[in-house]
Protein backbone atom coordinates (compact mmCIF):
# COMPACT_ATOMS: atom_id res chain seq x y z
CA UNK A 1 0.00 0.00 0.00
CA UNK A 2 1.20 3.42 -0.97
CA UNK A 3 1.99 5.11 2.02
CA UNK A 4 -0.68 8.18 3.62
CA UNK A 5 -3.66 6.58 0.97
CA UNK A 6 -5.58 5.30 3.76
CA UNK A 7 -6.61 7.17 6.77
CA UNK A 8 -8.41 4.83 8.89
CA UNK A 9 -7.51 0.81 9.73
CA UNK A 10 -10.50 -1.38 10.38
CA UNK A 11 -10.60 -4.69 12.30
CA UNK A 12 -12.75 -6.46 9.98
CA UNK A 13 -13.64 -9.98 11.54
CA UNK A 14 -16.47 -10.50 9.46
CA UNK A 15 -19.09 -10.17 12.79
CA UNK A 16 -22.20 -8.13 12.59
CA UNK A 17 -20.21 -5.11 15.45
CA UNK A 18 -17.37 -5.39 13.18
CA UNK A 19 -19.38 -4.48 10.09
CA UNK A 20 -20.96 -1.58 11.62
CA UNK A 21 -18.11 -0.33 12.61
CA UNK A 22 -16.53 -0.03 9.77
CA UNK A 23 -19.39 1.22 7.89
CA UNK A 24 -19.32 4.05 11.01
CA UNK A 25 -15.51 3.95 9.79
CA UNK A 26 -16.58 4.31 5.94
CA UNK A 27 -19.00 7.50 7.13
CA UNK A 28 -16.22 9.54 9.27
CA UNK A 29 -13.45 8.85 6.32
CA UNK A 30 -14.94 8.59 3.33
CA UNK A 31 -15.26 5.64 0.81
CA UNK A 32 -12.17 4.60 -0.46
CA UNK A 33 -10.11 5.54 2.74
CA UNK A 34 -10.45 2.25 4.77
CA UNK A 35 -7.63 -0.03 5.14
CA UNK A 36 -9.63 -3.51 5.77
CA UNK A 37 -7.27 -6.50 8.95
CA UNK A 38 -8.95 -9.32 8.92
CA UNK A 39 -7.23 -11.73 11.70
CA UNK A 40 -7.69 -15.05 12.00
CA UNK A 41 -6.78 -17.08 15.10
CA UNK A 42 -7.18 -20.84 14.54
CA UNK A 43 -10.76 -20.07 15.97
CA UNK A 44 -13.43 -23.06 14.81
CA UNK A 45 -14.90 -20.64 11.76
CA UNK A 46 -12.02 -19.59 10.61
CA UNK A 47 -12.58 -19.84 7.15
CA UNK A 48 -16.20 -19.04 7.35
CA UNK A 49 -15.25 -16.25 9.17
CA UNK A 50 -12.93 -15.06 6.12
CA UNK A 51 -15.31 -15.70 3.81
CA UNK A 52 -17.49 -12.84 5.57
CA UNK A 53 -14.70 -10.65 5.73
CA UNK A 54 -13.99 -10.66 2.33
CA UNK A 55 -18.04 -10.36 0.81
CA UNK A 56 -18.17 -7.17 3.37
CA UNK A 57 -14.84 -6.06 2.19
CA UNK A 58 -15.86 -6.26 -1.91
CA UNK A 59 -19.15 -4.92 -0.82
CA UNK A 60 -17.73 -2.09 0.55
CA UNK A 61 -15.20 -1.48 -2.13
CA UNK A 62 -12.21 -1.69 0.10
CA UNK A 63 -9.34 -2.22 -1.78
CA UNK A 64 -6.67 -2.16 0.68
CA UNK A 65 -6.19 -5.24 2.64
CA UNK A 66 -4.47 -7.41 5.20
CA UNK A 67 -4.94 -10.85 5.80
CA UNK A 68 -2.92 -12.21 9.10
CA UNK A 69 -2.80 -15.96 10.69
CA UNK A 70 -2.22 -15.54 14.65
CA UNK A 71 -2.16 -19.24 14.83
CA UNK A 72 0.15 -18.95 18.04
CA UNK A 73 -3.40 -18.87 20.11
CA UNK A 74 -4.46 -22.76 19.61
CA UNK A 75 -1.44 -23.27 20.76
CA UNK A 76 -1.76 -21.14 23.96
CA UNK A 77 -5.32 -22.78 24.13
CA UNK A 78 -7.88 -22.23 26.97
CA UNK A 79 -10.71 -20.90 25.25
CA UNK A 80 -13.47 -22.81 23.39
CA UNK A 81 -13.12 -20.98 20.39
CA UNK A 82 -9.65 -22.20 19.78
CA UNK A 83 -9.51 -25.23 22.08
CA UNK A 84 -11.26 -28.49 20.39
CA UNK A 85 -11.45 -30.43 24.37
CA UNK A 86 -13.14 -27.17 25.38
CA UNK A 87 -16.81 -27.20 24.37
CA UNK A 88 -18.70 -24.22 23.51
CA UNK A 89 -21.60 -23.79 25.54
CA UNK A 90 -25.26 -23.88 23.95
CA UNK A 91 -28.17 -22.20 25.29
CA UNK A 92 -26.40 -20.97 28.55
CA UNK A 93 -27.93 -17.72 28.32
CA UNK A 94 -31.34 -19.16 27.34
CA UNK A 95 -31.26 -21.52 30.47
CA UNK A 96 -30.07 -18.91 32.98
CA UNK A 97 -32.04 -15.46 31.75
CA UNK A 98 -28.58 -13.64 31.96
CA UNK A 99 -28.34 -10.51 29.15
CA UNK A 100 -24.66 -11.51 28.95
CA UNK A 101 -22.23 -14.88 28.72
CA UNK A 102 -20.95 -15.40 32.35
CA UNK A 103 -23.93 -14.20 34.40
CA UNK A 104 -25.69 -16.38 36.35
CA UNK A 105 -22.29 -18.25 37.29
CA UNK A 106 -19.79 -16.86 39.97
CA UNK A 107 -19.51 -13.68 40.42
CA UNK A 108 -17.42 -11.69 37.18
CA UNK A 109 -17.31 -14.88 35.82
CA UNK A 110 -15.66 -15.03 32.31
CA UNK A 111 -17.02 -17.41 29.45
CA UNK A 112 -15.45 -19.90 28.27
CA UNK A 113 -15.02 -18.52 24.98
CA UNK A 114 -12.95 -15.52 26.31
CA UNK A 115 -9.46 -15.76 24.18
CA UNK A 116 -6.84 -14.40 26.55
CA UNK A 117 -6.17 -11.27 25.86
CA UNK A 118 -7.16 -11.83 22.04
CA UNK A 119 -7.81 -7.98 20.84
CA UNK A 120 -4.32 -6.65 22.07
CA UNK A 121 -2.80 -8.78 19.53
CA UNK A 122 -5.81 -7.52 16.77
CA UNK A 123 -4.87 -4.19 17.88
CA UNK A 124 -1.04 -4.80 17.83
CA UNK A 125 -1.19 -5.91 14.38
CA UNK A 126 -3.52 -2.98 13.47
CA UNK A 127 -1.33 0.14 15.11
CA UNK A 128 1.60 -1.27 13.54
CA UNK A 129 0.01 -1.69 10.10
CA UNK A 130 -1.80 2.29 10.44
CA UNK A 131 1.64 3.70 11.59
CA UNK A 132 3.28 2.06 8.28
CA UNK A 133 0.77 3.24 6.00
CA UNK A 134 0.53 6.84 7.68
CA UNK A 135 -3.23 6.43 8.82
CA UNK A 136 -4.45 8.33 11.53
CA UNK A 137 -7.19 5.52 13.57
CA UNK A 138 -7.77 2.21 14.03
CA UNK A 139 -11.59 1.34 14.10
CA UNK A 140 -12.39 -1.93 16.49
CA UNK A 141 -15.73 -3.40 16.92
CA UNK A 142 -15.78 -3.93 20.69
CA UNK A 143 -19.20 -3.97 22.69
CA UNK A 144 -19.34 -3.88 26.50
CA UNK A 145 -23.05 -3.56 27.11
CA UNK A 146 -25.48 -6.52 26.10
CA UNK A 147 -22.37 -8.67 24.92
CA UNK A 148 -19.87 -11.34 26.02
CA UNK A 149 -18.42 -9.81 28.61
CA UNK A 150 -15.08 -10.56 28.07
CA UNK A 151 -12.52 -8.09 30.15
CA UNK A 152 -10.93 -7.24 26.83
CA UNK A 153 -14.02 -5.05 25.46
CA UNK A 154 -14.00 -3.00 28.11
CA UNK A 155 -13.67 1.05 27.65
CA UNK A 156 -10.90 1.37 29.93
CA UNK A 157 -9.22 -1.67 28.73
CA UNK A 158 -9.33 0.58 25.33
CA UNK A 159 -8.52 4.01 26.97
CA UNK A 160 -5.07 1.87 28.52
CA UNK A 161 -4.26 1.07 25.22
CA UNK A 162 -4.26 4.73 23.55
CA UNK A 163 -1.69 5.64 26.40
CA UNK A 164 0.46 2.52 25.05
CA UNK A 165 -0.12 3.40 21.38
CA UNK A 166 1.33 7.11 22.34
CA UNK A 167 3.82 5.75 24.34
CA UNK A 168 5.22 2.93 21.93
CA UNK A 169 5.01 4.55 18.66
CA UNK A 170 6.75 7.37 16.60
CA UNK A 171 6.34 10.99 18.16
CA UNK A 172 4.45 12.12 15.41
CA UNK A 173 2.68 9.44 14.72
CA UNK A 174 -1.20 10.05 16.15
CA UNK A 175 -3.55 6.71 15.93
CA UNK A 176 -7.02 7.49 17.32
CA UNK A 177 -8.29 4.05 18.83
CA UNK A 178 -11.73 3.99 17.79
CA UNK A 179 -14.38 1.84 19.23
CA UNK A 180 -17.72 3.57 17.97
CA UNK A 181 -19.90 0.79 19.26
CA UNK A 182 -18.60 -0.18 22.52
CA UNK A 183 -21.16 1.46 24.37
CA UNK A 184 -24.38 0.12 22.22
CA UNK A 185 -26.77 -2.57 23.33
CA UNK A 186 -26.43 -4.68 19.99
CA UNK A 187 -30.21 -4.34 19.27
CA UNK A 188 -28.87 -0.71 18.71
CA UNK A 189 -26.08 -1.53 16.73
CA UNK A 190 -28.43 -3.53 14.46
CA UNK A 191 -30.54 -0.20 14.03
CA UNK A 192 -27.37 1.69 13.08
CA UNK A 193 -26.40 -0.96 10.81
CA UNK A 194 -29.56 -0.90 8.76
CA UNK A 195 -29.54 2.89 8.60
CA UNK A 196 -25.96 2.97 7.51
CA UNK A 197 -26.79 0.34 4.80
CA UNK A 198 -24.31 -2.27 6.39
CA UNK A 199 -24.73 -5.81 5.00
CA UNK A 200 -25.76 -7.69 7.67
CA UNK A 201 -26.60 -10.72 5.66
CA UNK A 202 -23.34 -11.01 4.81
CA UNK A 203 -21.83 -11.07 8.22
CA UNK A 204 -21.23 -14.28 10.69
CA UNK A 205 -21.75 -14.59 14.10
CA UNK A 206 -21.63 -18.41 15.15
CA UNK A 207 -18.50 -19.72 17.16
CA UNK A 208 -18.87 -23.52 16.13
CA UNK A 209 -20.80 -23.71 12.95
CA UNK A 210 -19.78 -22.60 8.90
CA UNK A 211 -22.39 -23.75 6.90
CA UNK A 212 -25.57 -22.81 8.91
CA UNK A 213 -25.23 -20.50 11.99
CA UNK A 214 -26.13 -22.66 15.39
CA UNK A 215 -28.37 -20.76 16.82
CA UNK A 216 -27.89 -22.03 20.50
CA UNK A 217 -23.89 -21.04 20.76
CA UNK A 218 -24.12 -17.46 23.09
CA UNK A 219 -23.28 -15.23 19.94
CA UNK A 220 -25.59 -17.17 18.48
CA UNK A 221 -28.18 -16.23 21.14
CA UNK A 222 -27.33 -13.02 21.59
CA UNK A 223 -27.92 -11.95 17.85
CA UNK A 224 -31.84 -13.43 17.78
CA UNK A 225 -32.25 -11.71 20.83
CA UNK A 226 -30.80 -8.29 19.13
CA UNK A 227 -32.32 -8.52 15.95
CA UNK A 228 -35.79 -9.95 18.28
CA UNK A 229 -35.51 -6.45 19.99
CA UNK A 230 -34.31 -4.37 16.69
CA UNK A 231 -37.88 -5.68 15.43
CA UNK A 232 -36.54 -7.04 12.24
CA UNK A 233 -35.82 -10.71 10.70
CA UNK A 234 -32.33 -11.70 11.42
CA UNK A 235 -31.15 -12.26 7.63
CA UNK A 236 -29.02 -15.40 8.47
CA UNK A 237 -29.49 -19.23 7.74
CA UNK A 238 -29.86 -20.89 11.54
CA UNK A 239 -29.64 -24.82 11.54
CA UNK A 240 -31.97 -23.81 15.14
CA UNK A 241 -34.76 -21.43 15.20
CA UNK A 242 -35.99 -21.06 18.93
CA UNK A 243 -37.57 -18.14 19.29
CA UNK A 244 -34.99 -15.93 20.88
CA UNK A 245 -35.54 -14.77 24.57
CA UNK A 246 -35.98 -11.34 25.58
Amino acid sequence: MEKGRATAVVLLSGGMDSSVAAAMAQERHGAGNIAALHAGYGQRTQKRELRAFTEIADFYGMRERLVVELEHFRAIGASALTDDRIAVPENALRESGATRAGEGNQPNSIPVTYVPFRNAHFLSVAVSWAEAIGAEAVYIGAVAEDSSGYPDCRPEYYRAFQELVRLGTRPETKIEIATPVITLKKSEIIRRGIELGTPLHLTWSCYQSEDAACGVCDSCVLRLRAFAEAGVPDPIVYRRTLAAKR
